[in-house]
């Protein structure tokens, strides 16, 4: 089993050979005299613990810390000085320091604080393992089809899941790109690692470049604080773009810079911060509509689109929804501690037949709706929303032209009453009020219908 490596950085020759002697006995140690040797020993190495003076040339100690987090925010770092003081010391934690070790020290004190900070850094690891792995068989799972479209999809995640190459995920709201995107992460490389997700078509369009690339201290109204941005939050990682298609020329270009020369620059910056992040982004729109249009750049699609992924439409695998049926209800059920078995034929009839505008996402609503206000094991097609039921928005009702006029009719009735008690949560004042009917025949209707 390799040895943990600790990394000493301090100027002084003398002190870097003392840690030395005292920790080459169980470690492997580096030491460099500088923050920028620092830096880039962590980039190019494993390290497992750093022992970082505060007095440094070229750039500080809190500096340093700052910037190996963003490397690595899993590696630990025990601060080193002559004067602690406290104003430091919450400065150092709130970066994120493991402790502090004051000159001079006793051998004993500094491998006890170096075997606690390891046996941290361990248990991280153990836990990181723990939530990838589940996160990985988690994301297999939301990924539900037997349709040979969903069998190709999930051939190509496999495929490009251990590279580093840049994916667009493009297909119609709701079919599931943020899902994709994170199986691709949870089966790669970089599943320890954050994977961080942005829309910027969610975001204030000012905010946008600071939610990408983060800011420093003053760099406008209300900067207060230096924040990082999406990328930094995802170093190693996965950056998740959604809706890539809403961004302004102005930040496709820097988004392009950025993939070309892997490094960002803060908003009210004057250095570039080096990155190592993989980008999966999604659009819902035809991008080659767009470079036509001369809304989107040509060079930012094809540096975007080196493995595109298409997530087809539910509307293109009806066989797929009794599959996703089960998924949501099982789900729910766990979630909501409730006893729904299923759907009856006829209400999965209905659901097959609906053209699901909102794809997945809507099918998974209406589920969700279902097993919360299911009274009875099963799903009866009564219990649906009227929305999937109405003509307009499926291919054929359920053999309506069958049915004798009266039951047809009562049928709809039923819906009509049903969903508009949905809507005002049970008050059937307010239900009669909106439907124009005396509150005692509504009573007398939800009675009957209840005993039938």
């Amino acid at each position: 089993m390799p040895r943990p490596v600790i990394l000493v950085v301090d100027d002084d020759p003398g002190v870097r050979e003392s840690f030395r002697l005292i920790l080459e006995d169980h470690y492997d140690v580096l030491d460099v005299p500088d923050g920028p040797q620092a830096l880039e020993t962590v980039r190019a190495s494993q390290v497992d613990l750093v022992l970082l003076d505060i007095r440094l040339p070229e750039m500080d100690g809190i500096e340093v810390l700052e910037r190996i987090k963003t490397i690595d925010d899993g590696v630990e770092v025990i601060l080193v000085t002559a004067v602690k003081t406290v104003r430091t010391a919450v400065a150092a934690m709130k970066l994120g320091a493991f402790d502090y070790l004051t000159k001079p020290f006793e051998e004993d004190e500094l491998l006890q604080l170096v075997r606690r900070a390891l046996e941290k850094r361990a248990l991280e690891r153990e836990v990181a393992f723990l939530r990838a792995e589940l996160a990985r068989t988690m994301a297999s799972e939301e990924i539900v089809g037997q349709h040979p479209a969903m069998q190709k999809l999930r051939r190509m995640i496999a495929q490009v899941a251990p590279t580093t190459a840049t994916v667009l995920v493009s297909g119609q709201s709701g079919t599931g790109k943020e899902l994709i995107a994170r199986a691709i992460h949870a089966q790669g490389p970089r599943r320890d690692k954050p994977f961080v997700a942005v829309n910027p078509a969610a975001i204030v369009e000012s905010l946008i470049e600071s939610e990408l690339f983060g800011h420093e201290r003053g760099a406008f109204t209300g900067a207060h604080a230096r924040k990082l941005g999406k990328f930094e939050l995802a170093q190693g990682g996965t950056l998740f773009l959604d809706e890539i298609g809403t961004l302004k020329a102005e930040l496709q270009a820097k988004l392009l810079r950025v993939l070309q020369e892997r490094e960002i620059e803060r908003v009210g910056g004057t250095r570039s911060i080096k990155i190592d992040v993989r980008v999966v982004a999604a659009t819902n729109v035809d991008l080659k509509e767009a470079m036509r249009a001369g809304s989107f750049r040509e060079d930012l699609y094809y540096r975007l689109n080196v493995v595109p992924i298409e997530v087809p439409p539910l509307s293109e695998r009806f066989t797929d929804v009794p599959l996703l049926v089960d998924h949501f209800v099982r789900r729910y059920t766990r979630e909501f501690n409730k006893r729904v078995d299923g759907l009856s034929h006829e209400a999965l009839t209905a659901l097959k037949e609906y053209r699901w505008p909102g794809n997945v996402r809507e099918l998974q609503n209406v589920i969700e709706r279902c097993v919360v206000l299911a009274e009875d094991p099963l799903v009866e097609l009564n219990d649906l929303p009227l929305d999937v039921l109405l003509p307009e928005h499926r291919l054929k009702v359920r053999r309506a032209e069958r049915l004798p006029l009266k039951q047809a009719s009562e049928q709809f009735e039923r819906q009509v009453v049903l969903r508009i008690m949905e809507r005002v949560k049970g008050n059937q004042s307010e239900a009669a009020r909106i439907l124009g009917v005396h509150r005692n025949s509504l009573k007398r209707m939800l009675a009957r219908w209840k005993s039938s």
